[in-house]
């Protein structure tokens, strides 16, 4: 949340969340909204199937910011998996009934979401073998040894990329 706004207004991108950060956010002046709850919406780009996820969820004023979710997009012949803040949560087998995933983006800091540990278990839940991890090493309590991670992944025979802040990874 702490991006949408500058971002929304910069890119012109259309904000897809549930109705009360959609409404939140139209009152910050985004008008490109796009209000779900869980299931699934076909756009013009793609397919976005929002899915549940275990964390809080507040918006900047206080308010109540809906139930915590995550994304599956279906693009340009790609099936990614966004989970957002979450911990690991037993409805992520789900996905693999559904979806052959290509890509994971996964929490990996812990502490507030999975750990190093529990994103490898949730790769074998919706069988993915490539992980983006993020919300990891952004303050103290959420720092992880970067090579552990990597070694961890590779041992079980998958790829954790890690980008730099601002760094670009082509799919």
């Amino acid at each position: 949340m702490a991006d949408l706004v500058a971002l929304a207004k910069q890119t012109q991108a259309t904000v897809i969340a549930m109705p009360e950060v959609v409404d939140w956010a139209s009152k910050q002046g985004i008008e490109k909204v796009h209000g779900m709850n869980f299931g699934k919406f076909t756009f013009d780009w793609g397919t976005v199937r929002m899915v549940p996820a275990t964390h809080s969820s507040g918006l900047p004023d206080g308010s109540y910011g809906g139930n915590p979710a995550g994304f599956v997009l279906e693009v340009d012949g790609k099936q990614i998996y966004f989970a957002g803040d979450t911990g690991l949560t037993i409805e992520m087998k789900v996905l693999a009934d559904i979806y052959n995933l290509d890509y994971a983006i996964l929490p990996i800091g812990g502490n507030y979401t999975m750990d190093v540990d529990d994103a490898l278990v949730a790769t074998k839940y919706f069988d993915c073998d490539t992980v983006i991890g993020v919300h990891y090493n952004t303050f103290p309590v959420i720092e992880i040894d970067t090579k552990v991670a990597l070694d961890k992944f590779k041992r079980e025979n998958k790829t954790l990329l890690l980008p730099e802040i601002g760094e670009t990874i082509s799919l």
